[in-house]
């Protein structure tokens, strides 16, 4: 552990998310500052860059705003790899018991989440007004169609859309959001996965639920309490300050006040580049939600989501006793912490439930909603997932018998990185410039270095001119790389259909993991069962 601590302390003075550094690497365990700090330094600690930007060091490199995201860098001592995939051999589970069909490629990875049939157990999202979910929109968006998954369109997007239509407080059109809706449904085919509208309280009050469901005809909406990257409202970065004094008088909280003649006049000489646009936090009360969720449905809503942060346990118990009663199809909780916008950096670190000791919590107050017989709602875990061994482990966690009750996984950052880095890969291709390692590994066209290009090409014919290079690789990603994964993951376990993953098929690696979850340590498990077979 002790490590671990020195880890984490000598982060406290220095961070990459905010590009700071100590001039020495031994620094102090308690402050993270050097053991001798002298007037002669140039570098930028934490202390010095805050001297002179203040409130700016709380974030993520303010110039890298629309262009990133960012994560949190602490060690919460519990992740998944804590656990390990327990391997089987002499019984098949879902499938035909023969080995020419019992292959790994017949594996169903197939799920339902509030009643939206998805082709892998993975929701992405959520979206919102910030420039790197804007910018990355198309490949997103028709990524996640191609996928037969989720997507989710974040908070925002018509308050921060200069060309939105407001009419008596209310939205009433906005060009941005048609255009997100719209590119997912382009290859979409119907069936397997959907688009989901998320609302904050500013949100509602400009009526984007209403506006969405009504002009757009979309199936879903989903109210917003709150993320795991933090817990006081979405906040992005302004550049222009029309844009800035628009959204004051939206009704946002920006700051600096951008009608400010002394702001004006410091922004236009440089002094800061980018005003902070924040929302408001909502304070919901159960008899308010219950009816919101009940007008909802009345306004059109097919499905109802509730996506919440990694508040503290009795938070999370009142959000399930919500959630139940207002019988919500799908409830999300998202654990600590990384964001896809600008995150204050110590509430990334420092705030909320990771997500291992999130989900044990979820879980345990499931249980208590299924033994009183209450709906309990179809669950989705956020929190830093990138792979399938992940995926796996936090389902496989919430089956005590008769199905899992997480459904699937909420994924954020890793979708917009796989976009990020086709576009950017594509870019360099179209340039000669790209690394010369990878154009002699993988070709420098990228038709070739997509490796999904063939099968798309057969499934899409003329239409596969259609489709954005940045959704080719989010594709790849989510289907060829962690979808392939899972059901090798799966076939391992002996599990052919992921309803029939349970906490049998896991063990834990530290005691802490065993405390936590419940799930026995490797030389716990299955004690009784190597007596009883040799005996």
């Amino acid at each position: 552990m002790s490590e671990r601590v020195q880890k984490n302390s000598s982060y406290l003075n220095g961070k990459s998310t905010v590009g700071t550094t100590t001039r020495v690497k031994d620094t102090s365990t308690v402050s993270g500052m050097c053991p001798i700090c002298i007037h002669d330094c140039p570098v930028l600690c934490e202390i010095s860059l805050s001297a002179f930007r203040g409130r700016e060091a709380l974030y993520p490199d303010p110039s890298q705003f629309g262009t990133s995201t960012a994560g949190a860098l602490k060690d919460y001592g519990l992740d998944w790899s804590h656990f390990n995939v327990q391997a089987s051999l002499f019984e098949v589970h879902g499938i035909k018991e023969d080995s020419d069909v019992a292959i790994f490629p017949n594996v169903n990875t197939e799920t339902k989440v509030g009643g939206i049939p998805l082709k892998l157990p993975i929701i992405t999202g959520a979206f919102g007004s910030t420039d790197v979910a804007r910018l990355n929109w198309d490949g997103l968006a028709v990524g996640a169609a191609l996928s037969g998954v989720m997507i989710t369109i974040g908070e925002n997007v018509c308050g921060m859309d200069p060309e939105a239509k407001i009419e008596n407080g209310k939205v009433t059109y906005s060009k941005e959001l048609k255009r997100r809706v719209d590119a997912f449904r382009k290859f979409w085919d119907g069936k397997y996965g959907d688009v989901v509208i998320q609302t904050n309280v500013e949100d509602q009050r400009l009526g984007v639920d209403v506006y969405a469901l009504s002009k757009l005809e979309v199936n879903v909406i989903e109210r917003k309490w709150g993320q795991g990257a933090k817990a006081i409202g979405g906040e992005v970065r302004i550049r222009n300050l029309e844009k800035a004094i628009l959204l004051k008088k939206r009704g946002y909280i920006v700051i600096p006040d951008p009608e400010d003649p002394i702001v004006q006049e410091a922004f236009k000489e440089g002094v800061f580049n980018t005003f902070e646009r924040h929302s408001r936090v909502g304070i919901p009360k159960e008899k308010s939600f219950i009816e919101d969720i009940e007008w909802l449905r009345k306004q059109g809503a097919k499905h109802v989501f509730l996506k919440t942060g990694a508040y503290r346990p009795s938070a999370v118990a009142y959000t399930m006793k919500f959630a139940s009663e207002a019988k919500i199809d799908a409830l999300s909780f998202d654990g600590a912490g990384g964001g896809t916008g600008m995150s204050p950096v110590p509430m990334m670190d420092e705030m909320s439930i990771p997500t291992v000791y999130l989900e044990a919590i979820v879980l345990r107050c499931a249980q208590i909603l299924k033994k009183k017989g209450r709906h309990v709602p179809d669950l989705v875990i956020a929190g830093g997932f990138i792979e399938e061994t992940s995926i796996l482990k936090a389902i496989a966690l919430s089956n005590f018998g008769g199905g899992p009750l997480v459904k699937a996984v909420l994924m954020g950052r890793a979708p917009i990185t796989a976009v990020m880095k086709s576009s950017y890969f594509a870019k360099l291709a179209k340039e000669g410039k790209l690394p010369k390692p990878f154009a002699e590994k993988y070709g420098t066209a990228p038709e070739k270095f997509f490796i999904a290009t063939p099968e798309l090409k057969t499934k899409y014919g003329k239409r596969f001119s259609e489709i954005p290079l940045e959704a080719m690789g989010l594709y790849t990603y989510l289907t060829d790389r962690i979808g392939v994964g899972l059901k090798q993951l799966m076939a391992g376990a002996r599990k052919w259909k992921l309803d029939l993953l349970d906490r049998n098929d896991l063990m834990s690696l530290s005691e802490r993991a065993a405390k936590v979850t419940g799930i026995p340590m490797a030389d716990e498990v299955e004690k009784d069962a190597i007596e009883r077979i040799l005996a």
